[in-house]
Formats: structure tokens, C-alpha cells, sequence
């Protein structure tokens, strides 16, 4: 955590560098291996970082997520993956999954610390409080128990711009050929525009950009799922049966190097005098909020970062047109690093220290980066944690922030009969994964979500699902080869003690 006065003159630009100061300053604290490196040929890899801040009126800075990535999964590897791949870890979209990782984290602290004090501490966590009771609604509990802290202001740093819309003027500028990559008959069928296909097609949604030979994909681009993110909010689909969407559950702003800012393409893409301004009128007039549950169109800030203060910190970027004679590849390690919950867990008592709950995921333990203690730590390769393979995945490879450890750890603090989560009983008793998002759209705070993210969707276009995984259930996280040599080893000693 980072405290420091207001520097005289202090706006925008002081801001946007402190965040990146701080952001940098733990990646720069992570172990070598979960960075970029030189190969043996001298291919000198780069990787893209993002960094989650949450800013407290503006005077004090804390980062509770730091990620890097560049890759995610071919289409063809869905059905496979039975919720312990990671679908998309580009460097934005693992922070977005880092925050609620972290978020959750938050909340199982605070309501361990709940149950352990004999008197209640009003407001223990700087973070995350209950919430009162709004008189002007009914009294069903269907409301989420908790609630960010009012003075919290939650930004998301990059060290590139997010990749689609909001970028095709720097793809177009960066290309030795500006002649665009044709579209595949199979995305042709499939109305999903190729990365860096048709430059002259703006505006529209893309999927992940990738080399024209690579496996094909449908996971949409970056600035494509953050432009979602200021009508659905920060929040996943589970953790919004726990946390209110507040105004500040929405990003409120996104940190960028000054020369990966193109005005016009984040206007474009995320402004209201873009593709998403339609959105304006449609809230005002109650079309996307119905439900009366805060949902609405939240457009962030872009800030920027003068580029001599970016080079100073980041020795990883992608290296310009101009040295196209050095040999360079995009990284396949990527790094997850999330804060421990202030309250610590009940491992630590009331101050920081080692988080539980990451070491039920089997997470390594780091000590203290730039002064904050580390709740999650994870090198992930191919969608696993490293040294797993994604063809053949298995519980223990799976990421804390994959589908299937993010839904156990959301059941176990929704609680057996859901009270923790407002009408998320039915939640807590899905058998699968399918079911779980089935339970999750019939509550009331689901249907507004719904409400809210189908009206992004009619400028956000096309908008094609990425399905096919979620037939499972959370027995994907046991070891079965595991349980199945202690059945052999039980089935081995009986066979030697009647012997």
C-alpha cells in the first residue's frame, strides 16, 4: 500500500503515474520466472501487464491485482476444459478475474472476522462493508449483503492498449503492410471479425487477435469485453450476488502509456460519442435497469502516462517498428498476483499477512511486494498453472481464477442454504456448471444483469457466445487418479493382510 500527500499541482497525469509507479513496482517484485526472458537465439520476449488500483480519495493507492498475458483458447478446446482452463488470460481480462478473486477474498475475511469478535468493529475493512437495509425495497433478503466502500475509486493500468477496437489505429500504423488479413470462410459463417481483419470495418466487435494460421477463437477482444464491463460493472455473474452495484463497482478509469492512447479509437469504443452512446438514452429512460439495481452505462476515463516515466519502469514492452532487425516474440508465461485480504483471514489474526483462502488453492506463498502482503501468486502457461497441461487438465493444475475454483470458493461463502447471498440459495445447490448460471440469471439481482447486458449488446455487435464449457460439476476439481490409487492402495493392503 502506497500513502502519499497530494504533490502541488497534482490532476490527472500525477494520478495516472503514481498508479502505474505502484503497479510496476510489484511486477518488478515477482520472481524472475514469471517474467519475460531471453532465449537461447536471442528471441527476446515482451508480454503485456495490467495492474488493478484501488484508489481512496485519491490519496491513498493500493494494488490488489497485477497480471501479464497475451494468449488464449482455441475454440476447439472448449468442451475439454470442463472449467479448469482459462479461456482468455490476456493481461486485462486475468485482472478483471484477479479483482473478484481478491474481492471474494475480501469478504470471506470479513466474515470470518465477524464470527470471531465477540463485539462487531464497525467498518473493520477498508475495502467491503454490509449494507444497510434499504427502506424503499422489501425485506426478502434477495438484496447482496455487501457493498464496496463508498471512497473507493478502482482503476485498471496497461502497459498496451487493449486489443480490438479500441486499437486499430495503432495495429494499422504498426503494420509493414497495412493490407488487411482476410476473413476465413469459417469466421465469414460465424459474423466474427478476425483480430486485424478489414481495417476499414470499425467499431465492431472482434475476437482475440492471433497469427492468420492460428486456431481459431471466439473470445472476444479486450476492448471489447471492458466496454461490456461499463454496463455489467466489475463484478462476475457470482459476485454480484454478494456485492452491490454501486457506482463505484464500475471502472473509473483505464491507465495507459501515452503513445498506446489513440483518442479516436477509445472514443470509439468506450465513449459516449462512440458506438456505446446509444446506451445513454436507453438507461435514462429505465429500458436496461428495470430492476432498479444500479445497472447502467458507466463510461470510464482514459489517462495517460508520459512515455519517458513508462520506459523508466518497463523493460518488457513490445519493441517499435523501428527495431523490427531485433528477433522478438510474445512471452507464453503469465503472472497472477493478487493482495491478501486486509483482515488477513483467520490465519493472522487483524493484520495482513498469509491469506488462507490462496493456500486452499494450493498457491504458492510470496513475501511481502512493495509492502503488501501476497494473497495469490500463480504462473500460468496454456491456460494452467505451470507445469499442467491444458489437454489433459486435472484439479490441481486449475488456476484460482478458472471457472471451477471461482464457483467452489463462491459456493463455500454463499454458505449451504445461500444466506449470505441474498436468492442465491438455488445458486448454492446447482449440480453444474450449467445449472449454476441458470440459477444465478433466475434471481432477481441475475435478471437484472441480464437486462442490462443484453441492451450492451445491441451496439455491441457481433456479439457471438463463446459456449461449450460448462457441463460440469465440482467434482472436476478432485484428484481422481488420486483416489483411485488409495482405492488400489486400501484394495493392495486387504489382499496382504488375508494373505
Amino acid at each position: 500500500m502506497e500513502q502519499r500527500q497530494k504533490q502541488r499541482g497534482d490532476g490527472d497525469d500525477a494520478l495516472a503515474e503514481r498508479i502505474a509507479r505502484v503497479v510496476h513496482a510489484h511486477f518488478d517484485a515477482l520472481p524472475t520466472r514469471s517474467k519475460p526472458i531471453l532465449r537461447d537465439d536471442g528471441t527476446r520476449e515482451w508480454i503485456p501487464m495490467c495492474g488493478v488500483v484501488v484508489v481512496r480519495a485519491e490519496e491513498e493507492l493500493t494494488c490488489v491485482a497485477v497480471t501479464s498475458g497475451a494468449k488464449c483458447l482455441p475454440t476447439t478446446q472448449l468442451a475439454s476444459s470442463t472449467g479448469l482452463v482459462l479461456h482468455d488470460w490476456h493481461a486485462e481480462i486475468l485482472a478483471l478475474r484477479a479483482f473478484n478473486y481478491w474481492l471474494l477474498s475480501e469478504i470471506r475475511a470479513l466474515i470470518d472476522h465477524e464470527h470471531q469478535q465477540s463485539s462487531s468493529t464497525p467498518n473493520p475493512s477498508p475495502f467491503i462493508r454490509r449494507r444497510q437495509q434499504s427502506p424503499n425495497k422489501n425485506t426478502n433478503n434477495n438484496e447482496p449483503p455487501f457493498e464496496l466502500h463508498p471512497s473507493l475509486k478502482i482503476y485498471l493500468y496497461c502497459t498496451t492498449a487493449p486489443c480490438g477496437d479500441a486499437s486499430m489505429e495503432l495495429t494499422m500504423a504498426a503494420q509493414d503492410d497495412p493490407t488487411p488479413w482476410e476473413i476465413t470462410p469459417s469466421e465469414e459463417e460465424a459474423d466474427l471479425l478476425s483480430g486485424r481483419a478489414n481495417f476499414s470495418q470499425l467499431g465492431i466487435v472482434r475476437r482475440k487477435p492471433a497469427r492468420a494460421d492460428a486456431p481459431s477463437t471466439k473470445s472476444k477482444s479486450c476492448s471489447d469485453k471492458l466496454a461490456l464491463r461499463q454496463v455489467s460493472s466489475l463484478l462476475s455473474r457470482g459476485m454480484s450476488l454478494l456485492v452491490a452495484i454501486t457506482e463505484n463497482a464500475y471502472l473509473a478509469g483505464v491507465v495507459m502509456p501515452r503513445e498506446e492512447v489513440s483518442e479516436t479509437g477509445c472514443v470509439r469504443a468506450w465513449g459516449v460519442e462512440g458506438r456505446m452512446g446509444p446506451l445513454v438514452s436507453r438507461f435514462q429512460e429505465g429500458g436496461g435497469d428495470e430492476y432498479g439495481y444500479g445497472y447502467g452505462y458507466h463510461p470510464f476515463r482514459v489517462l495517460s502516462v508520459d512515455m519517458e516515466v513508462v520506459e523508466e519502469l518497463w523493460a518488457f514492452g513490445k519493441p517499435k517498428s523501428k527495431e523490427a532487425g531485433m528477433k522478438c516474440k510474445p512471452g507464453n508465461i503469465s503472472a497472477v498476483w493478487t493482495a491478501a485480504p486486509v483482515l488477513g483471514g483467520s490465519n493472522s489474526g487483524s493484520g495482513g499477512g498469509v491469506d488462507r483462502y490462496a493456500a486452499e488453492n494450493g498457491a504458492k506463498q510470496l513475501p511481502k511486494l512493495s509492502g503488501s502482503w501476497t494473497g495469490l501468486y500463480e504462473t500460468i502457461i496454456g491456460g494452467m498453472k505451470q507445469g499442467y497441461k491444458a489437454s489433459v487438465p486435472v484439479g490441481k493444475g486449475a488456476s484460482a481464477l478458472s471457472r471451477a475454483k471461482m464457483w467452489g470458493a463462491l459456493r463455500g461463502v454463499l454458505g449451504g442454504d445461500g444466506s449470505e447471498g441474498g436468492d442465491g440459495g438455488q445458486v448454492v445447490r446447482a449440480a453444474s456448471y450449467q445449472e449454476f448460471k441458470k440459477a444465478a440469471l433466475e434471481t432477481s439481482v441475475g435478471k437484472a444483469r441480464e437486462c442490462a447486458m443484453l441492451e450492451a449488446k445491441k451496439v455491441l455487435v457481433p456479439w457471438v457466445p463463446n459456449d461449450g464449457d460448462d457441463e460440469w460439476g465440482l467434482e472436476v476439481l478432485v484428484d481422481q487418479k488420486g483416489k483411485k490409487r488409495k482405492r488400489d492402495d486400501i484394495k493392495k493392503n486387504k489382499d496382504v493382510q488375508s494373505s
